[in-house]
Formats: C-alpha cells, sequence, structure tokens
C-alpha cells in the first residue's frame, strides 16, 4: 500500500502532492514502482495534526481518486463518513480509517475495510500514552472492531494495530514483536511503520524506553532503512499488508522475503 498524502501538512510529505497534477503523477509512479493499492488521504493524522474541514478534505480527495481508480487499486484514508461516502462512490474499493468506526460505510458500499487502534486524537495522543499492556488491550480492541466489521456486513477485513498513533517507543516495539500473535487471530493484519518518529529516535540513538522528542530524531527522509527493516519484519511475521512511502525500496526487499519463503 503506497502512502499518497493530498495535504499540506503530513509528516513526511506533507505539500508535495496537493496539487492535483503532482498527486496523479505520484500515484501513478507507485504503480509503476509496484504498489498494489494507493492510499489517498486529504487529512493529515500525524501527532500534533489539526482537523480539516470536512469540504476542504473532499476537495482534495474526491478528484484523485475519481483519477486513479481506473488504473490502480485504491483505498481512501479517512474518519469522515461523508469523505468515505464520496470516495467510495467514485471508485476507491478500501476504507482505511483510523478511528475503526466507519465499518457500516464501507459494508454499505461492498468495500474492504481496515480497522486501526488509535489511542486519543492526533491533536493530544503523544503526549503522554500509558498501557498496562498494550499487546494484550490492542489485541482486544481490534477483536471488537473486527467482529463489529463482520456483523455490519463487511466481509474483506484488516486490522493494523496503529504503531505511532498513541504509542511510545517501547510500545510501538513491542506491537510489532507480537505481529505473530495479531496475524494468528486469522484477521489479516495491516502495518505502517514507514518514516515514523519512533524510528527517527531509534536511528538517532535513543532508548527503546525514552521519548520520542528526548533527542533529535533523525528527519523523515533519513529513515529508509528502519523503515525497511520494519517492513521485512512485518512481512516475515506474516501481516497482509505494509503502508509505505517508499514503495520501490520495499517492494525490492519484500521480493526477497517472497523469493526465500517459495
Amino acid at each position: 500500500m503506497g502512502v499518497l498524502n493530498v495535504t499540506s501538512d503530513s509528516f513526511s510529505d506533507g505539500g508535495l502532492y496537493l496539487d492535483y497534477e503532482a498527486a496523479l503523477r505520484r500515484g501513478r509512479e507507485m504503480l509503476a514502482e509496484g504498489a498494489d493499492i494507493v492510499d489517498v488521504g486529504g487529512e493529515s493524522t500525524r501527532p500534533g495534526a489539526g482537523a480539516v474541514p470536512a469540504d476542504e478534505e473532499l476537495r482534495r480527495v474526491v478528484p484523485v481518486v475519481e483519477a486513479l481508480a481506473d488504473e490502480v487499486r485504491v483505498s481512501i484514508d479517512t474518519t469522515k463518513a461523508s469523505v468515505a461516502h464520496a470516495a467510495l462512490s467514485c471508485g476507491a474499493t478500501l476504507l482505511n480509517d483510523v478511528s475503526a468506526s466507519l465499518a457500516s460505510v464501507a459494508a454499505e458500499y461492498g468495500a474492504g475495510f481496515v480497522a486501526m487502534h488509535r489511542k486519543g486524537m492526533p491533536a493530544e495522543m503523544q503526549l503522554d500514552p500509558h498501557y498496562d499492556d498494550v499487546v494484550g488491550e490492542v489485541r482486544d480492541f481490534l477483536a471488537e472492531r473486527a467482529d463489529e466489521a463482520k456483523a455490519a456486513g463487511v466481509t474483506e477485513l484488516y486490522i493494523d494495530p496503529g504503531i505511532g498513533f498513541g504509542k511510545t517507543v517501547r510500545n510501538n516495539l513491542q506491537l510489532l514483536g507480537a505481529l505473530p500473535e495479531l496475524v494468528a487471530t486469522g484477521v489479516p493484519v495491516l502495518v505502517g511503520t514507514s518514516r515514523k518518529s519512533f524510528i527517527g529516535h531509534l536511528g538517532a540513538g535513543g532508548s527503546a524506553d525514552g521519548r520520542v522528542g528526548d533527542i533529535a530524531p533523525l528527519g523523515a527522509d533519513e529513515r529508509l532503512a528502519g523503515s525497511l527493516a520494519s517492513a521485512v519484519w512485518a512481512m516475515a511475521c506474516g501481516v497482509a499488508v505494509v503502508r509505505v512511502h517508499d514503495v520501490a525500496a520495499t517492494v525490492q526487499a519484500l521480493r526477497l522475503i517472497r523469493d526465500t519463503a517459495a
């Protein structure tokens, strides 16, 4: 799954693809690089991000979804029912919902649905996240949402542990280590670690028990090695989908996993 942020403030590529033609070029480039899905989003969910009005989000994503849907499978990354309805009406076939609340919308269109775990809202979710048992709490939450989605009529379902969404560095590592446990639930797992801040923190020498921001992390464009390592780990654990910015490099790395397994 290639990331296409049609936004001004996403942490890695904010502003790069806000222009319609630039977004189409990038979507087609990711398809050529080997993406199976292009995930179009018009509102940043990075830590500290503010909300985008629905009419602005619609203006950003609908033309891009409509144009790309004839060429590649398109996912819409949104938490707004109105945006989900519009995108699914014009060609998107997968709803990637970080709020895990829109299963009924996906079912209405016969679309796939990604239910993600998030603790808190983007504006404050990274201020002081706390869990007694992060793996157990995330697993149980996703099991509940999976049951709800199935009851709503969703037939293509994925669960996402929400790396970086209300999680400490240690929490993220614990969830990555527990991927086999999530895969064992039988519900296909999607993982998105690409270029995230915990990779920049660890890559700069930060402690796994430290907080992102305690040291100057590697910049988003310096996190390819860690992104690839986590994507390869996830696929080796049996996840169904990895959500990435660097499609060509990730496809090359994952072919090694595929060919080794063969």
